[in-house]
């Protein structure tokens, strides 16, 4: 401290000291502070605000789900709304661009969500990737159901549609279909959930290769196999 200077027996606050106009903000207290430069740019910070609100939703609905405090149907619902949300987000170049990441982005905002992290990594509910045992027996309606969607996906291999937006809602469609029949854990299911894992962390456009078509092609008719075995 200067000599003679007198130390005050408490934290300075800003009228300790008397006002500078030199440093005086020229702001306007009624002048609209713009965040964003553009339109362009304020839809890039909404929609990463959006992707930051479904993570953090996420999060708490796995919890909810793992504490029992949720029941199956409304996770199930709500768990498939975010992930299409999360998804459709980022579906956007510019905001997929940005966003980089989720382990860059978690990082960059400083997020602790395990839990939705593992979730958006699978992109299944939780209900969805390990059927509860359930009393109610299948319907007609539903195995048909089941067996197209099955016969649909195949077919869309066969016809070289290798990308991952062609490939994925396809085979979502035949877990979601295969679990309203059966509970049952039969011979090439778990592969059906491991391909859908595969793909999910696939960027959209981002196609398998010739290897891994028929390496899917072979666990599908498998799993074709083992979903029509627990009919019998």
């Amino acid at each position: 401290m200067y000599a003679g200077a007198r130390q005050p027996a408490y934290a300075p606050t800003p009228y300790s000291y008397p006002p500078n106009p030199s440093l005086s903000s020229h702001i306007s207290l009624d002048e609209e502070v713009q965040l964003s430069a553009s339109s362009a740019e304020r839809d890039l910070y909404d929609s990463l605000a959006e992707i930051y609100s479904v993570i953090v939703t996420l999060d708490a609905l796995e919890k909810a789900y793992i504490k029992d405090s949720i029941v199956e149907a409304e996770y199930t619902e709500t768990c498939d709304r975010l992930l299409k949300q999360y998804k459709a987000i980022l579906s956007d170049e510019t905001v997929a661009r940005e966003f980089t990441n989720l382990e860059t982005f978690k990082r960059e905002w400083d997020m602790e969500c395990p839990r939705a992290t593992e979730r958006l990594r699978i992109g299944l509910p939780a209900t969805v990737e390990q059927p509860t045992p359930s009393n109610t027996g299948a319907t007609g309606a539903a195995i048909a159901e089941a067996t197209q969607d099955f016969i649909t996906f195949l077919d869309a291999l066969k016809l070289n549609l290798l990308a991952k937006d062609s490939l994925h809602p396809l085979l979502s469609d035949v877990i979601h279909s295969v679990n309203k029949v059966t509970d049952r854990d039969f011979e090439g299911r778990g592969k059906i959930v491991q391909w859908l894992i595969t793909l999910n962390q696939m960027k959209a456009t981002e196609e398998i290769t010739e290897d891994q078509a028929r390496e899917l092609s072979f666990d599908m008719e498998q799993a074709y196999h083992g979903f029509k075995a627990t009919l019998k």
